[in-house]
C-alpha cells in the first residue's frame, strides 16, 4: 500500500464519528426490597433503557407483575448523589411516560422519547439544567452512564414507590449503522483504487 493510501485511510479513522455516534443499552430488575425504603412487595420487573446519542432518544422497555396495588405512575429519576443507591427527583415525563398502563398490577411498556422535546422531562429537571433540553440530555445520559439513575414504579398503596432498580450498563457503545456503512464504503474504495494502480505497474 502506497503512502497516499495510507495517509487516507488514517484520516477516515481519525475522523470517523464513532464516538459520537452511540447506542448504549441499561437494564435493571425492578423490586420492592430495592426501593429506598425497602418493601418487602412480591412484585417483580424488569426495565431496558436505550439511548441513542444522534437521534437524541431514549427508548424505554418494562415489563412487571405481582404488583400489591394498582400502577399510579413510572420514571426514571435521576441522578443520586452515590452510584447505585440514594433517591433523588423524577428525570422524565410527569404524572408519568405517556401512554403507561395505570390501574393495573401486572403489566408491559415500550415507547420511545424524542430527548429534544421539553414534554420528555420532568420540568424541574429541565429547570435545574437550565432550562435547555440539550443540557437536560447529556446530563440524564451522563447519569445513566455514572450507575446513578434508577427506574421507579409507583403504586397506589406504595405512593414513592414500590418497585425499582438502577440502570446499569449491559452494552457497550456501538456505531450507528449508517457510519459503519460510511467506513466500509470508503474501505471499499481504497481498496479498488489500490488494485487499480497494482494492474497499471505491471509491466505489459
Amino acid at each position: 500500500m502506497n503512502r497516499s493510501i495510507f495517509t487516507l485511510l488514517v484520516a477516515m479513522l481519525v475522523t470517523t464519528p464513532f464516538a459520537h455516534a452511540t447506542i448504549i443499552q441499561y437494564a435493571a430488575n425492578l423490586r420492592g426490597p430495592s426501593e429506598a425504603p425497602p418493601y418487602a412487595s412480591p412484585a417483580t420487573g424488569s426495565a431496558v433503557v436505550t439511548v441513542d446519542d444522534i437521534l437524541n432518544t431514549l427508548r424505554v422497555e418494562v415489563s412487571f407483575s405481582g404488583l400489591l396495588a394498582v400502577t399510579t405512575a413510572a420514571h426514571i429519576h435521576c441522578c443520586t448523589a452515590t452510584p447505585l443507591t440514594g433517591t433523588v427527583g423524577v428525570a422524565t415525563t410527569t404524572p408519568s411516560f405517556a401512554g403507561f398502563p395505570l390501574g393495573v398490577t401486572a403489566g408491559s411498556y415500550d415507547n420511545t422519547l424524542d430527548m429534544t422535546l421539553a414534554a420528555s422531562y420532568n420540568p424541574s429537571f429541565l429547570a435545574a439544567q437550565g432550562g435547555t433540553t440539550a443540557a437536560a440530555e447529556a446530563f440524564l445520559f451522563n447519569g445513566l452512564s455514572l450507575d446513578r439513575a434508577y427506574f421507579n414504579l409507583h403504586t397506589a398503596q406504595f405512593p414513592a414507590g414500590e418497585i425499582r432498580g438502577f440502570l446499569m450498563r449491559v452494552s457497550q457503545p456501538v456505531p450507528e449503522p449508517a457510519t459503519l456503512a460510511l467506513f466500509g464504503l470508503g474501505l471499499a474504495g481504497l481498496g479498488w483504487r489500490y488494485r487499480k494502480q497494482a494492474c497499471l505497474s505491471v509491466p505489459a
